[in-house]
């Protein structure tokens, strides 16, 4: 059986009606969030890969596509970790080459942006969602556990030089894990990592569905606003999701 590729579209509290594309295995990933709708990580790698044969990724696009669905963004996201799959710049190049009026979408940890060759790869992106939950070493471990070859340091310095070579719009996620990234302490770390990045806009998210820990709850509407304001002074927008 051939594993989904396309799939929705469905209705986006961001990005209106999209049409996802999912390239990597479940669950194959650079981090192990505590929070993922997902599920724990199985692969938990750096290591980019051609998961799926880029020609039947295009087949399955260009059959979907050239009918004309109404949508407001087809958007790279799924089971994994998006920038893991080797050749995402043939695909995004295939959808603004062939189908330039649909925007693209990606919803990324973030973690890859450090790379050169990953940066330059999403070039062409309409909207890129990177996620940011925290910015001490100790925070990023405890939420995201991410593989043992990154760093929150090195998080936040891929983050900042994609803002500054990148031309579309950067949408900042934080996750609040309420007893954890929300005290001042980890805030005001936040608030000046974001300071230095300069995204469009900061969207504050919160448990909504289930976590991969059972310790890991929703943020009560107060505790979400009181984020909210404490990070309004990083100068960019922020909005709760």
């Amino acid at each position: 059986m051939s594993r989904r590729i396309l799939f929705g579209p469905i209705k986006s509290r961001r990005l209106g009606t999209s049409l996802g594309i999912d390239l990597i295995p479940h669950k194959t990933c650079s981090l192990d969030c505590v929070y993922c709708e997902c599920g724990e990580t199985t692969n938990l790698t750096l290591q980019r890969e051609e998961f799926v044969q880029v020609e039947e990724v295009i087949k399955k696009l260009w059959e979907y596509l050239k009918k004309g669905p109404y949508l407001n963004h087809i958007t790279f996201s799924g089971s994994g970790e998006p920038t893991l799959y080797r050749w995402i710049d043939l695909i995004i190049n295939f959808i603004k080459d062939n189908f330039p009026r649909y925007k693209v979408a990606v919803l990324t940890n973030g973690t890859l942006l450090s790379q050169k060759e990953v940066r330059s790869q999403l070039k062409r992106v309409d909207v890129v969602i990177p996620s940011l939950d925290a910015a001490s070493e100790e925070m990023y471990k405890k939420i995201n556990r991410p593989h043992s070859d990154l760093t929150c340091h090195d998080l936040i310095s891929g983050l900042m030089q994609f803002r500054g070579e990148y031309q579309g719009k950067m949408i900042l996620e934080t996750f609040i894990v309420p007893g954890a990234n929300d005290t001042e302490e980890e805030l005001e770390l936040l608030k000046g990592a974001i300071k230095r990045i300069k995204p469009d806009l900061v969207q504050l998210g919160s448990l909504y569905r289930w976590g991969t820990e059972e310790w890991v709850r929703e943020a009560e509407p107060g505790e979400m606003q009181r984020v909210a304001s404490y990070l309004e002074g990083s100068n960019s927008k922020v909005a709760i999701i």
